[in-house]
């Protein structure tokens, strides 16, 4: 087994063994500190352009099965791992993690100090990393190739994980169908339309390019903004669609990235996180119940809006609703006068906590209470 190098862009560089595909991979490094999960994380359009570390040490160990998967393939730039499980052991497991990775050319890395590398990262910030394993460049020579190579600040990428064509996702049978959603994907994971299906909603998931008259044409209950990679200061072309649709009045829900960008709508700034929030431990506030939720997260960027009080808007007023218990980050956003919100985690639970399912409920409550559906330009 060859020698590997976890490469940072500050000059730090970790010694480890080849795993997984051989080669060079390159993204911005960042720290996950589930102790499961993992397949989730994967295969999460979220982490495209990432080099993920696991910090527990022990990963693999239920190997890798189709049912988990959110997505038709495997997303990250890079693994790390500090000891993979040599062999599954599981009843559902179908493959190891390493076939997995091995079958979509993931580039990995075992053996390193998964918390060291984490705690530098916390200390300095997520950075550029490259992988390197069956190389003969210097320490130098791979130092520049990371320093080179594109950095997630300013980054547009949510074009390269949406869908390229729309498809629906249905109520299941035995469950009345009560609404239609537009569901825009800028990343989307598979479990989020299920759970909206399971609660009567019918999901029409759409590619990143549609245009208002697109999703007009549907008649929509509710716009769903999905979770996705890259920088929300990017997004301006959905940033004025979203406005279009608060402007009609339609109830609208927004995740991760599209909490982002519905926060951007209602004006707010978003700004990069010195390490960012990952992993399925994550300590969040309701600030309307007090109740804390542990949340699943994967994000790099925030809203920068005011905690306390109400806070004024072209769109009429609103509050901060969550909270991150860690660092005080802005974790949802909920308007006042318009059925809209929004919240920086993942509630569909994939792979879990399950205390933010409610959200779903929420979303479905706002359009039964706000029943306007959107009329098509040229109807």
């Amino acid at each position: 087994m060859s020698k590997a190098f976890l490469v940072l862009d500050d000059g730090s560089i970790f010694e480890g063994e080849s795993w997984a595909t051989e080669g060079e991979t390159f993204g911005e490094a960042v720290f996950s500190t589930g102790m499961t999960g993992y397949q989730e994380t994967l295969t999460d359009p979220s982490y495209y352009k990432q080099v993920i570390i696991m910090t527990s040490p022990h990963i693999g160990n239920t190997g890798m099965n189709r049912t988990d998967e959110e997505s038709d393939r495997i997303w990250v730039s890079g693994f790390v791992v500090r000891n993979p499980a040599p062999t599954p052991s599981n009843w559902r497991s179908e493959k190891s993690l390493e076939e997995s990775l091995i079958e979509q050319s993931v580039v990995g890395i075992k053996g390193v100090d998964t918390r060291a590398i984490t705690r530098h990262l916390r200390d300095r910030g997520a950075m550029r990393v490259g992988i390197f394993s069956g190389t003969v460049l210097t320490r130098e020579e791979m130092v520049t190739k990371v320093r080179k190579s594109p950095q997630m600040q300013g980054a547009f990428l949510a074009d390269e994980v949406s869908t390229s064509s729309p498809y629906v996702v249905g109520v299941p049978e035995g469950i009345s169908k009560r609404f239609t959603v537009a569901a825009l994907d800028l990343g989307i994971k598979a479990a989020t339309p299920r759970y909206l299906s399971e609660r009567g909603v019918e999901v029409h998931v759409l590619p990143l390019s549609s245009t208002i008259d697109e999703i007009e044409a549907l008649n929509p209950d509710g716009l769903f903004l999905s979770n996705g990679p890259g920088d929300p200061s990017t997004m301006n072309s959905v940033v004025a669609l979203v406005r279009h649709f608060m402007d009609k009045g339609l109830p609208i829900f927004g995740i991760c990235f599209g909490h982002q960008i519905i926060g951007r709508a209602l004006g707010f700034e978003t700004y990069k996180l010195l390490f960012g929030h990952r992993g399925i431990n994550q300590p969040v506030k309701n600030l309307k119940t007090g109740r804390v939720e542990i949340t699943a997260h994967n994000h790099g960027f925030a809203v920068k809006a005011p905690i306390d009080g109400n806070f004024a808007t072209g769109y009429g007023s609103g509050y901060v609703s969550h909270i991150c218990l860690n660092d005080g980050v802005v974790e949802g956003i909920e308007m006042i006068e318009r059925p809209i919100f929004s919240v920086q985690y993942h509630p569909e639970s994939a792979a879990g906590p399950h205390d933010a399912q409610y959200l779903f409920d929420h979303f479905v409550d706002l359009m039964v209470k706000n029943p306007i559906r959107t009329v098509a330009t040229h109807a």
